[in-house]
């Protein structure tokens, strides 16, 4: 993506003040509610300069402040997972493996979100992308899966910004440039980014009272469940074909809004 990424945003984010790995524990969130916001990246640069000014603060890593991702997704053969979204039903899990392209380090994650609407997640590090010896550990101990059942079935690519707050009591993650593939077929979507608020527990943030500006509302709307729908066959869609819309709906939209 930092190839696609504009020049304006990179030089927005050369602005921020930088956090280390260290810094960003201090707001580590694996126990968290989560908000949503997706929009067009023609108001990224805007949005950057007002949370610039409002004193967050952006990773950076040996210079690097947009970081590519790549995330493999497990489900079962019949994508129960996904259908267990698809239903609506809570105590859901998503079981990921993600690989960080330009630091290095792989991890294997396990995403619950409990009937509470609280989002747990739990991960280890892998020595490679083929040591699967402690994801299976992890995924008994969390789950009520393993990998006889879980076979991986799509990826998404993606790049990352990430900021905390000025007072770290929330992470901010951004998302842009997404492509997914699934077996031979390949959908990157331009246009489009997907802001995740995480925070301790719900409540105004800088960000969230800006998106109010801009009329962007909370959305509820997982990567893993888009590209899915969009690209897999025999699995229910209806659930999804509006944030399908939305979503392309949104890449055509380049008004610039006060």
């Amino acid at each position: 993506m930092l190839g696609q990424l504009k020049e304006n945003i990179l030089k927005v984010l050369d602005r921020f003040d930088g956090l280390t790995l260290a810094d960003l524990d201090q707001v580590s969130l694996q126990n968290r509610m989560d908000t949503k916001f997706v929009f067009n990246d023609s108001l990224l640069p805007d949005v950057l300069e007002k949370l610039l000014i409002a004193g967050y603060k952006t990773l950076s890593i040996d210079g690097i402040r947009a970081f590519r991702y790549s995330s493999v997704y497990f489900d079962t053969d019949d994508f129960s997972l996904y259908g267990r979204h698809a239903s609506g039903k809570l105590n859901r899990y998503k079981v990921r493996r993600r690989s960080y392209v330009d630091t290095g380090g792989t991890f294997f994650e396990i995403k619950f979100k409990n009937n509470r609407g609280r989002t747990i997640k739990s991960r280890v590090i892998l020595d490679s992308s083929n040591d699967l010896d402690k994801a299976s550990g992890l995924l008994v101990e969390k789950t009520p899966y393993d990998f006889s059942s879980l076979h991986e079935q799509i990826l998404v690519d993606y790049t990352r910004i990430t900021l905390t707050g000025p007072d770290f009591k929330e992470r901010l993650t951004i998302d842009t440039d997404l492509t997914y593939v699934l077996e031979d077929r390949r959908w990157p979507v331009e246009g489009l980014v997907i802001a995740e608020l995480k925070q301790n527990r719900t409540k105004s943030s800088v960000f969230s009272r800006l998106m109010k500006e801009y009329g962007v509302r909370p959305t509820s709307l997982s990567k893993y469940c888009l590209g899915v729908a969009a690209l897999a066959d025999n699995v229910k869609k209806n659930n999804f074909k509006p944030q399908i819309l939305m979503v392309k709906k949104i890449q055509n939209d380049t008004t610039t809004r006060p």
